[in-house]
């Protein structure tokens, strides 16, 4: 049964047992579904705007299913941390799949989650009619990285949203001066959750032993054949300005590989951008109905 939000939860088994969630929008539509994966520690909630957009778009309306992965969100925590892999991130979205019936999808994929369909492009090419990076590429940049586990190994504990959401204009702010009040609010609440009064982040401690373990003074491996195995398929990337994880040289060296793949650069926002902001929703609407009518 569909809520009053809109969206139906899904529960359902990893094929080690551990139960994972999703959200459904759209119960019913026709069209290409979509597939949304957020980045390393967010969540199914990032989409919610995004998803009531695409589900809701008269004759193009479509399924859109957002996935909390192992250790996020309404997702089980998995008690083995080397187990918050892409390759095993992966095989959970095709168990999701599978128990919903989906055969086929356009992919949206915000960092980890571009990983994660470039991923599933190696494995299962015929799962992806349509392919959607998020600020994310084949070459991940060292200081870009090195960023984000800094900040999340030293984040805050807020007492209260509004905290919340001056720590992360703090940490943010300068990279995505073309945010709103309201655009921040929507970012910043949809990280945490509440428990016993308290805010907490949505997502496993134990998430930074993975980036902990990553020797950033050392070249990151490249993921060019990884990236290769979306030649076929109808790519859009989509860049923040000022990002600092996906290089606009990378983002050049992708466009000669891919002659196909479509791009945007989206004005004042870094890593990576909000999908729901300004024209995103029907640029992005727009080209999954271009693939669409290709398949």
């Amino acid at each position: 049964m569909v809520a009053d939000n809109g969206f139906r939860d899904v529960f359902y088994s990893a094929q080690d047992g551990l139960k994972l969630h999703a959200r459904v929008y759209g119960e019913g539509n026709s069209g290409l579904p979509v597939v949304c994966l957020p980045g390393l520690t967010r969540n199914a909630r990032d989409f919610h705007a995004l998803a009531e957009k695409l589900s809701a778009e008269g004759g193009a309306a479509r399924k859109v299913i957002a996935f909390d992965y192992r250790g996020r969100g309404l997702s089980d925590y998995d008690r083995d941390w080397r187990r918050y892999d892409v390759a095993v991130e992966a095989t959970d979205i095709v168990s999701g799949l599978v128990a919903l019936g989906v055969e086929h999808a356009a992919f949206v994929g915000t960092s980890r989650g571009g990983l994660i369909t470039m991923a599933l492009a190696g494995t299962r090419p015929t799962l992806i009619k349509a392919a959607i990076l998020n600020d994310i590429g084949p070459v991940v940049e060292g200081d870009g990285l090195a960023q984000i586990r800094a900040y999340l190994q030293r984040a805050p504990a807020p007492a209260t949203l509004a905290e919340a959401i001056e720590i992360q204009k703090s940490v943010h702010g300068e990279a995505f001066p073309a945010l709103n009040d309201s655009d921040w609010e929507r970012f910043t609440a949809a990280l945490y959750k509440e428990e016993e009064g308290r805010l907490r982040a949505d997502f496993d401690p134990n998430l930074l032993k993975p980036l902990k373990a990553i020797d950033l003074d050392k070249p990151l491996p490249t993921l060019w054949p990884l990236f290769d195995g979306l030649a076929a398929i109808p790519l859009l990337t989509i860049r923040g300005e000022n990002s600092r994880l996906l290089s606009s040289r990378t983002l050049g060296e992708m466009a000669a590989r891919h002659p196909a793949m479509q791009q945007i650069v989206v004005p004042g926002q870094g890593h990576a951008p909000l999908l729901e902001t300004g024209n995103l929703p029907k640029e992005i609407s727009a080209f999954i109905k271009r693939a669409e009518r290709s398949r």
